[in-house]
């Protein structure tokens, strides 16, 4: 096999791996209906007023503890809100503004973890864990209540990413995200070791496709050039290793 033939090889299968990243992302939104209030943040406050702990506050707890090992890669390969907006950008495809807007969903972020703990102290703390709180036989959309709910998420989702650009809900709005951006800060302070975008500056041509393809509108090239990838706002999505024709951005698992 000649560099050519090698090169094409490879470059098959990096769009492959963005075809199975998009794939599991547009299967976990096509299960949102089911697994909706698994990510409900009232539902968590709800059941705190019972002093249940749900599968919302369950599948959050496990959110944090994954984004020790892994940062943001849920948010990247199978948010069923991520899904959506990875359609959304087939419609309104521009970058989001980010900076200090995305301050904005810790403004949510912060209150609602203040709720939630004083609501259970009312209530004189935990007294059980119902992981299908308030589902049907496990299925979150089985009623007309739950429907409304439903639709009225997604128009938020879609609202914010055809105004605010490629993944606003994941910048301004997710209630999820706080939880895998302090895990990821806690992971990179005690330098666990994680998977992590690593960088060589030197095979960097600045042809600027990273930022062309990067979900999350970041300026990877002049992260590539610092030689320093970590970002609170990256989603680990790959879509910059995967374009990169010089292979200076890679996937590695460090300490770093």
């Amino acid at each position: 096999m000649n560099l050519k033939d090698l090169a094409g090889k490879v470059r098959y299968t990096l769009m492959k791996r963005q075809k199975i990243r998009k794939a599991l992302l547009i299967i976990s939104f096509l299960l949102f209906p089911v697994t909706i209030y698994y990510f409900s943040p009232y539902l968590i406050i709800q059941g705190a007023s019972e002093g249940i702990i749900t599968g919302s506050f369950v599948v959050f707890g496990m959110m944090f503890f994954a984004s020790l090992f892994f940062g943001r890669a849920y948010c990247g390969w199978i948010c069923p809100a991520g899904g959506l907006q990875e359609c959304l950008i087939l419609a309104a495809d521009k970058k989001a503004r980010g900076g200090k807007q995305n301050l904005i969903k810790y403004v949510i972020w912060t209150p609602w973890i203040a709720i939630i703990a004083v609501v259970f102290i009312s209530v004189g703390g935990v007294r059980k864990i119902d992981f299908l709180y308030q589902t049907t036989n496990g299925i979150s959309v089985a009623d007309t209540m739950a429907y409304i709910v439903y639709y009225a998420v997604l128009l938020l989702i879609v609202i914010l990413s055809l105004a605010a650009g490629r993944r606003g809900f994941c910048h301004y709005a997710c209630w999820m995200a706080p939880f895998m951006i302090i895990g990821t800060k806690i992971k990179n302070l005690l330098k666990i070791p994680s998977l992590h975008l690593t960088a060589d500056p030197d095979k960097c041509i600045a042809c600027g496709k990273c930022n062309q393809k990067c979900s999350m509108s970041l300026n990877v090239s002049a992260m590539v050039k610092k030689g320093n990838m970590k970002n609170t706002e990256c989603i680990l999505c790959g879509e910059c290793v995967d374009v990169c024709p010089k292979s200076a951005i890679r996937y590695k698992v460090t300490s770093k």
